[in-house]
């Protein structure tokens, strides 16, 4: 039976990639999205040339346009909730405005939902900055950058969050009204805190996206700046594999619904910052020029997600090496060339 999807912020990078996913299923997708962020028109214009007038959008702010999210929501099966201030370098420079779009518009979704009367499933994408600088957490520096003392396969969902820098705060606050909306309103919600995504129409920004960010620089022949020591992992996931998940997630509703999930590539798909640069550099058959900068505020050494919870109760693995994933989104990028270097000036 075919699906009214909504996704909030939908023209964005992971938006844009699950609407051609589910587009492709033949089911129905509407994007809601305010086109703030650099290359959501593009992606934008992207879809529409794919599948012509086969989605809906509708140009809207989970903050400041409750009356449209209250209209759509009443009219859908699923709510896939990605709309975000997404940088945590921005929510320190404007905590104000991170709060609002993050913790507000989150609530603002929940509310249309628990109001409504189809009251459709909520996706939340979640971060894995819920869990802080994880200070707390001994690490030990390996060859292939910081790994985890007590946390061999990665940090499980059950783990003490300690909410670090503002973005760390909305997001948090946002994530347990998600669960706790299950629990008290008996709504279908199921968070994923996701790790490091990354995949074609990424517009990667200096302080977010930074996988994206070393590829277009690459591409460009310029130089990049490594905030720390270059040493930190983070476990990678290619996009399409986090689509497939929230279309498991949706036919399996009533199993996820109320859990909590660490979302990302695992312990098999981690990776330090100058191991992706030497992967890049291998691939573009050039060195890549980079510097070094000081630490930012909510950095942790490593994050690697325990995936072994969703892994249990959907069966879900991801499918895409970092490898593969890699080539798949330097191949975009070069694709799309003259756009990207517009866009980064």
């Amino acid at each position: 039976m075919q699906k009214h999807i909504l996704i909030t912020g939908g023209a964005g990078f992971i938006g844009i990639n699950t609407a051609n996913y589910f587009l492709a299923k033949k089911e129905h997708v509407t994007l809601f999205d305010n086109l703030s962020r650099k290359g959501s028109e593009e992606n934008l214009k992207w879809l529409k040339k794919t599948w012509g007038k086969g989605f809906g959008f509708v140009r809207g702010d989970v903050v400041t346009d409750r009356e449209k999210l209250d209209t759509l929501v009443s009219d859908v099966d699923v709510v896939i909730h990605l709309a975000a201030q997404v940088a945590v370098t921005r929510s320190v420079e404007n905590p104000h405005h991170d709060f609002l779009v993050n913790a507000q518009g989150t609530l603002n979704v929940l509310e249309a939902i628990r109001c409504s009367q189809n009251k459709p499933m909520m996706i939340y994408a979640s971060t894995n900055k819920v869990y802080g600088n994880m200070d707390h957490t001994p690490v030990h520096l390996t060859e292939s950058g910081y790994r985890y003392a007590d946390y061999p396969d990665g940090v499980p969902a059950h783990a003490a969050m300690d909410f670090h820098s503002p973005y760390g705060c909305s997001k948090g606050a946002a994530d347990q009204y998600v669960r706790d909306y299950a629990r008290i309103y008996g709504l279908q919600t199921v968070v994923f805190r996701q790790s490091c995504i990354y995949g074609p129409h990424q517009f990667g920004v200096e302080d977010q996206g930074w996988v994206a960010w070393f590829v277009i620089s690459g591409m460009l022949s310029r130089p990049i700046t490594i905030y720390g020591d270059g040493h930190q992992v983070r476990d990678m996931l290619y996009v399409d594999d986090l689509a497939r998940l929230y279309d498991m997630a949706i036919r399996n509703s009533e199993k996820v619904s109320g859990n909590v999930y660490n979302i990302g590539g695992g312990a098999k798909e981690a990776f330090s910052v100058l191991q992706t640069v030497k992967k890049l550099e291998s691939i573009f058959k050039k060195q890549i020029t980079h510097s070094f900068g000081t630490w930012r505020p909510g950095d942790q050494k490593v994050y690697i997600s325990d995936i072994s919870k969703i892994t249990r109760d959907l069966g879900w693995k991801p499918k895409i090496s970092f490898e593969k994933g890699l080539v798949r989104l330097v191949r975009w990028a070069q694709g799309e060339r003259k756009i990207l270097k517009r866009l980064v000036g």
